[in-house]
């Protein structure tokens, strides 16, 4: 999903001024078939309009976590949890005939590897505004449960704290999951529709483009990678691809061609796990693995 940006210029100056909403995993990928509840999810407006497409997680079976600018003014979504969910895609049907891909969940796969949503939620973000601190966290609500073996989870509040002075003194590594573009330049674009991970190193956590707020990683470099155009809202994970701990969704990148810079909105902050409390309620909320870091 892709959204426009041009707010943010005035807002931040330069700093963000060509920022653009991340969304697919580049560089030295490998399929991911580590997290099974890391989905591909379509939405639609009110008229049924196909907005775009993103990534998330599922914290508990019917709670599904990924950016704000993906829930923005959406009234329905479809949710596919298949590796390959879109890999059969025809551009000239527009659907893919295997998973239903972007509209329905085909065959028998409703409620088992795909779900219907008419439920989404924004925290806040809007165009970027209140840089750095842009709410870019949405929720999306299934209308049937996924039963999987394992969850995301969420870091404790205030994991990544102590990193914020120490980047520079180690070598600390993410991991992040999504579906979408692979390759993004001025005249092709590259995209699998299947669920891809790589692995990024922490840059910053305290600059004018995260604040606290947002983790700067990149993508370049032997073994590396990084996010681009429909990994929006997919898991950054704390650790190696082994890992389950969500620390951040993808936000947005400094690149429309999705060069390695990338940043992440964190989910370990009071605030956020307050926001995500506030929707589902207490006894959803006390689902959720809470793993400290």
């Amino acid at each position: 999903m892709r959204k426009s940006l041009l707010a943010a210029t005035a807002l931040a100056g330069l700093v963000i001024a060509s920022a653009t909403p991340a969304v697919a995993i580049t560089g030295n990928y490998v399929e991911d078939y580590e997290h099974p509840y890391v989905g591909l999810v379509t939405t639609f407006d009110a008229e049924g309009e196909f907005l775009g497409r993103c990534s998330g997680s599922l914290v508990t079976p019917t709670v599904f976590l990924t950016a704000g600018h993906c829930t923005d003014d959406v009234a329905t979504a479809v949710v596919y949890f298949q590796q390959d969910a879109g890999v059969n895609y025809d551009p000239e049907t527009q659907l893919d005939p295997v998973t239903g891909y972007p509209e329905f969940c085909a065959g028998d796969t409703l409620g088992d590897v795909c779900a219907t949503s008419d439920e989404a939620y924004n925290w806040g973000f809007d165009n970027f505004a209140g840089f750095p601190d842009t709410k870019d966290l949405g929720l999306v609500i299934l209308d049937q449960p996924i039963m999987l073996d394992e969850y995301g989870s969420l870091a404790a509040v205030g994991s990544l704290d102590r990193l914020a002075t120490m980047q520079g003194q180690q070598d600390v590594v993410f991991t992040a999951s999504g579906y979408g573009l692979s390759y993004s330049s001025p005249v092709a674009v590259e995209s699998f529709r299947e669920r891809l991970m790589a692995s990024a190193r922490l840059t910053n956590l305290t600059s004018n483009n995260t604040g606290g707020f947002n983790i700067q990683t990149t993508g370049n470099g032997k073994g590396k990678g990084g996010t681009c155009s429909g990994d929006s809202g997919g898991p950054i994970f704390y650790g190696d691809h082994t890992s389950n701990t969500i620390v951040a969704v993808t936000s947005f990148g400094l690149n429309s061609y999705c060069r390695g810079t990338d940043f992440s909105y964190r989910v370990d902050t009071q605030a956020a796990q307050d926001w995500i409390r506030s929707i589902i309620g207490d006894e959803e909320f006390a689902q959720i693995d809470i793993v400290a870091i």
